[in-house]
């Protein structure tokens, strides 16, 4: 039999550990969900557990000495029944809390649960009456009654409930909390077993308490989880956290806080990261979060992420969409103001994307999207909801039929056909059409945006010139008249490392002769590029290829600089020419513009033209090539072949 010192020991080692794990525990700051205030519940217990058997295993020895040992001897039992009967319940609930699962008191199930809980409860308390769980003879020797093997089965049946909760969300744990949660149910099992075996053998508190410390480690500190710089849960938290909503069906709302001028308050500030955001905003932030309390049967309390120093994410786990809305209004007022830092006054704008699950999103990659996709253009509105989140669910539509564009064959060369006065077909301009098998038809102007966002605007390029080449290889451009055909260039994309090789290396495989293709360059270009752009431009033509500046009249370009660039054509914008008809004054530019381009000696392409009037005017004023719907739309390449070698569109 082992001696009483040996239960003292362990009685000691359990108090010992628990109140580490709670100091550790109140150290870290982080009570604020109700999975962390369970814990805390369960190492009081522990703790009231542990004291009651360091006083038991002490009073024992003592029980003759006077009436009040006695007492407090029958007093520490009694406590030790009464709360160590509640720690299963409370570990049930602990992972309710811990897999966002719903503990609704309205709920059947948690009716059930919570009068089990109660009536278990109600053994231990009247034991003094009842005698159920446990006797003292008259010899101070503690017999365990048939309800202490009832609360050991009930104990039982909160652990397998438990664990089938736990296996329902195993995918969504990470390896760490999986570890820890496994060390806990097997210690605390391993114990019971140990203590049900060998009744002498006070191993059962000592066991939960190690097992305590597994939890404490493994999710209770959740270092990993949280940005220590901007002091707000981080971009893996928040991943992980919509992966478990999503995967369990939990109802979350989000407002997603996007400043927009970043740049702006670096400048005013003098600071060199962007976590100067969260300095200055994160005590009103987090103040909204503290400010909504928590209550413990939601489970979580709101909760704020930042997966970048200027984006804020607040998860909200129980409120009405009128709430949300209510709450967004008031955070965007407040932006409106300016934020107080080191005592000045700093504008911080943003812009507020409300969204949730099961709504507008259904995976984390949507959530992702609608925190890093560019804003909306020309909107003044503060606040996007509803259908005006449709350009931001459109736009990540659109991402990825262009991300498989290339491999589902998507896109597709167009030729527009150019004429010269004399209404000869001498040339045409490439153009790239999209027809996803999903959305249909895209236009240029909105998946030519898209590619370069994501960095696929070279592919795509590449796959014009290709193609074009591909094309005058066949020889049925230059059978039937054409001089040239124009492919289309984004400055960014000529200013690239590497850019000359790779074309001349497309063109070379092909086999074609440079001097056949026309490179068209928009007319909007930055002052600092002109350098650059001048010398690939001389090399590009040395090697044979010609250039043309295009949509000329748009931008507001030096024009000393523009035809500084050794350009072959300049092609004037559409625009030039309807205004032309509209008043005096757009008449005087559209001549003018004409008359300085002729005076440079280049050629000059008017595009845009529709009308016979218009035709009309551009032969008096002698332009050299035309180009517009007067004479054909765009047309995919066998309808343009059948066009040049017939006179007729196929």
């Amino acid at each position: 039999m082992l001696s009483n010192n040996f239960a003292f020991g362990t009685a000691l080692a359990s108090l010992l550990i628990c109140i580490t794990n709670l100091i550790y525990t109140l150290s870290l700051q982080r009570t604020e969900k109700a999975q962390n205030k369970i814990y805390i519940v369960i190492l009081a217990i522990l703790i009231i557990n542990a004291v009651n058997g360091v006083i038991s295993s002490v009073s024992q020895t003592m029980l003759t000495v006077s009436d009040s040992i006695n007492s407090l001897y029958l007093v520490s039992r009694y406590l030790y029944f009464v709360t160590h009967t509640a720690l299963c319940p409370m570990f049930l609930y602990y992972i309710y809390c811990l897999i966002n699962e719903r503990f609704n008191l309205a709920d059947l199930r948690t009716i059930i649960y919570t009068l089990l809980f109660v009536l278990i409860e109600l053994i231990p308390l009247t034991n003094p009456i009842t005698n159920w769980v446990y006797s003292i003879d008259a010899n101070n020797v503690l017999h365990r009654n048939w309800a202490e093997y009832l609360i050991y089965i009930m104990a039982a049946v909160y652990y397998v409930i438990a664990l089938k909760l736990l296996f329902s969300s195993w995918k969504v744990l990470d390896e760490k909390r999986k570890l820890g949660l496994a060390f806990f149910m097997f210690v605390v099992a391993l114990g019971v077993l140990l203590q049900l075996l060998k009744k002498q053998l006070k191993v059962e508190v000592l066991m939960e308490a190690v097992g305590s410390t597994g939890l404490l480690l493994a999710i209770e500190n959740d270092d990993e989880r949280i940005d220590f710089t901007l002091g707000f849960y981080n971009r893996a938290a928040l991943n992980m956290d919509v992966k478990r909503c999503l995967y369990k069906k939990l109802p979350v709302s989000f407002i997603i806080i996007r400043i927009t001028n970043t740049d702006s308050v670096l400048k005013l500030t003098g600071a060199e990261s962007t976590g100067i955001i969260a300095e200055i905003t994160g005590s009103y932030l987090k103040s909204l979060v503290k400010a909504e309390g928590i209550s413990a049967w939601k489970g979580n309390p709101d909760v704020i992420y930042a997966p970048k120093p200027d984006i804020f994410v607040m998860a909200m786990y129980s409120k009405s969409v009128e709430q949300v809305e209510k709450l967004a209004e008031t955070i965007s007022a407040r932006f409106e103001e300016t934020w107080d830092y080191n005592g000045k006054e700093i504008p911080v704008s943003a812009v507020l994307l409300l969204a949730d699950i099961p709504g507008q999103i259904s995976s984390v990659s949507e959530l992702f999207y609608m925190i890093n996709c560019p804003l909306p253009k020309n909107t003044d509105k503060k606040i996007l909801k509803g259908g005006a989140l449709d350009y931001i669910i459109r736009r990540q539509t659109v991402e990825k039929a262009v991300a498989r564009g290339l491999s589902d064959n998507s896109f597709e060369v167009y030729y527009q056909p150019i004429y010269n006065l004399e209404g000869t077909l001498c040339g045409a301009e490439a153009l790239l059409r999209m027809h996803d098998k999903e959305l249909g038809d895209v236009y240029p102007d909105e998946f030519i945006p898209v590619a370069e966002q994501i960095r696929l605007i070279d592919d795509l390029d590449d796959f014009v010139l290709d193609s074009v080449c591909k094309f005058i290889k066949t020889g049925v451009p230059q059978q039937n008249g054409l001089s040239s055909i124009s492919v289309n260039l984004s400055v960014t994309q000529c200013l690239r490392p590497g850019f000359i090789e790779r074309i001349n290396r497309i063109v070379e495989e092909n086999g074609v002769e440079k001097s056949f293709i026309n490179f068209d360059i928009v007319e909007s270009i930055a002052a600092s590029d002109y350098r650059i752009l001048s010398g690939v431009i001389t090399r590009l033509k040395k090697d044979g290829f010609m250039f043309s500046i295009d949509d000329y009249g748009t931008g507001y370009s030096n024009v000393s600089a523009v035809f500084s660039l050794d350009m072959d054509v300049i092609k004037i914008d559409k625009s030039l020419l309807w205004n032309s008809k509209k008043n005096e004054r757009g008449m005087i530019i559209l001549e003018n513009t004409i008359r300085m381009i002729q005076l440079m000696r280049k050629k000059i392409l008017v595009e845009g033209v529709e009308t016979s009037a218009q035709l009309e005017l551009l032969k008096c004023l002698n332009v050299n090539y035309l180009q517009g719907f007067y004479f054909s739309k765009p047309l995919p390449k066998a309808a343009f072949v059948e066009l040049i070698s017939t006179g007729k569109p196929a």
